[in-house]
């Protein structure tokens, strides 16, 4: 079956007992895209990502996967799918080499050995591919275990959290490798708690919060929503409450602090509130002001403006 989108979900619904985790989730993925969905810490997440994969039946609503319904049809959705979860799958008393044949073998993938060579081929992999696993360090773990997710060319790979304790340089790589599917064709749906990482790589964003989506949409289409960040930069640490009160007062946002830099942001919505207005008002209440700006938000802004995060689902 031909559909436009990769991943349709209508009205999922799961509860764990008295927790409703997730409660009506509507999500909808272009194929040939990446999907970043982003929420705070039991917002659902996972366990919408748990639902989609086929790992949990859901107690309400519909979805299909590569054209396949999710309950009906879920062996064939399995098939066409690929899972890399928060911790690596990989066996460490087995070389990366033999890890990958072996999870060719189980996916019963022709000639598992050239396979496994094109992967690890692939993921920069093939100088260590006849050591332990339990040697490579964490970056090269991960890439192993993305590459055993990808053993049978999926169209829809699931990410989830997959750079979670990485250093920038193995993050960067599994960003490369993201990007590279992306133009492959793969359609990638990504859980992350790095913002930066969703802004990077995600043409869609579906924020997540009390088990539902909540808002969707580009990451500039969503920085749209919330306005302008100004920020002010004081001459001394006393003065920090003042220009926050100044800023309270012009935006109606609650301030946020950096008080390595003396600096103090919001986020306002108001068209009329210029860069030559926040000084004027600066000047005015009597803050020793070293800089100000106005700039876009960052997708941080947009997480800590458009999520409520009190009460949140397990």
């Amino acid at each position: 079956m031909t559909t436009t989108y990769a991943v349709l979900s209508e009205g999922l619904e799961k509860r764990f007992g008295t927790v409703h985790a997730v409660r009506g989730l509507d999500l909808a993925v272009a194929r040939g895209t990446v999907c970043g969905v982003l929420g705070p810490n039991g917002a659902g997440k996972t366990t919408a990502v748990r639902l989609l994969t086929t790992l949990l039946r859901p107690d309400a609503g519909s979805a299909r996967i590569a054209g396949h319904d999710l309950v009906r049809e879920a062996s064939a959705v399995r098939r066409r799918i690929g899972v890399t979860g928060q911790y690596a799958s990989v066996d460490g008393d087995l070389t990366g080499r033999q890890n990958l044949r072996l999870f060719a073998r189980l996916h019963r993938v022709r000639g598992p050995a050239e396979r496994a060579g094109e992967l690890l081929d692939r993921f920069g992999l093939t100088e260590a591919a006849d050591r332990p696993a339990s040697t490579y360090s964490g970056g090269m773990r991960r890439r192993l275990d993305l590459a055993a997710s990808l053993i049978r060319r999926p169209d829809v790979l699931f990410l989830d959290e997959p750079t979670t304790g990485l250093d920038p340089a193995s993050r960067n790589q599994i960003w490369d490798a993201v990007r590279d599917l992306k133009r492959e064709g793969t359609t990638v749906l990504l859980t992350t708690q790095y913002l930066e990482e969703a802004d990077q790589l995600a043409d869609d964003i579906a924020l997540v919060d009390r088990g539902r989506v909540a808002h969707s949409g580009s990451p500039s289409q969503l920085k749209a929503l919330i306005g302008t960040y100004a920020e002010v930069v004081v001459a001394h640490p006393d003065a920090l409450a003042k220009a926050a009160g100044v800023l309270d007062r012009l935006t109606g946002a609650e301030p946020s602090f950096d008080h390595e830099r003396n600096a103090v942001g919001a986020v306002t919505g108001d068209p009329t509130l210029t860069l030559p207005r926040l000084v004027r008002e600066l000047d005015a209440a009597g803050v020793p002001l070293l800089d100000a700006s106005m700039r876009p938000p960052t997708l941080d802004d947009v997480f800590l403006r458009l999520t409520d995060r009190k009460e949140q689902a397990a």
